[in-house]
């Protein structure tokens, strides 16, 4: 990794730091380089403006997403499973940038609302290849969906007991039970 590349990451992690625990409006370009440990003019040598920090975070959350869906479409549980599998938050940076990018979207960023759709119809894509029933496969979608939600609702549990509602336990090996159970009623 050249100290280029890792001057640029550590810049984009910084902006997703930033947009995650303190929301867009704390996410400017001096607040990014003073945590990224850069000058404003190194930020800028990288990124001109913040509109393009919002796109190499686009970048990397699409990067996030390509190889997420090589994964989905690689399970020997299918699909469906996969996608409520993961969807309960790991940290992992593709939650990150998840997290991050999201917190855009509250800023009405078109833009980013338009990855996330993008992303969000390629999922559909590959649920649809397990479940040809498109209203059942939007119902796993939605439970998915819900599941990380949950996880960002409630300060991201990982699946134990949420301290805020000590009653919220994540099983998730019984919401695959039921992705199951709507697999196959829909191949009756």
């Amino acid at each position: 990794m050249t100290s280029q590349t890792s001057t640029r990451d550590r810049i984009l992690g910084a902006y997703e730091d930033l947009l995650i625990e303190d929301g867009p409006r704390a996410a400017t370009l001096d607040a990014v380089a003073a945590a990224a440990g850069v000058s404003k003019g190194g930020l800028l040598y990288h990124f001109k403006s913040k509109e393009a920090l919002t796109e190499g975070l686009l970048v990397k959350l699409r990067g996030h997403a390509e190889l997420d869906f090589a994964a989905m479409a690689a399970d020997p549980e299918g699909c469906a499973s996969y996608y409520v599998r993961t969807s309960v938050f790991g940290d992992t940076p593709f939650d990150r940038s998840i997290v991050a990018a999201h917190r855009l979207i509250q800023s009405d960023d078109d833009v980013v609302r338009h990855v996330f759709s993008e992303i969000h119809s390629r999922w559909f894509e590959l649920i649809q290849r397990d479940i040809a029933d498109p209203a059942v496969a939007r119902a796993v979608m939605l439970l998915g969906d819900g599941l990380y939600f949950n996880a960002t609702l409630f300060g991201f549990p990982t699946g134990g007991t949420n301290a805020t509602n000590p009653q919220e336990k994540v099983d998730v090996a019984s919401l695959l039970e039921v992705v199951a159970r709507m697999k196959s009623g829909t191949r009756s």
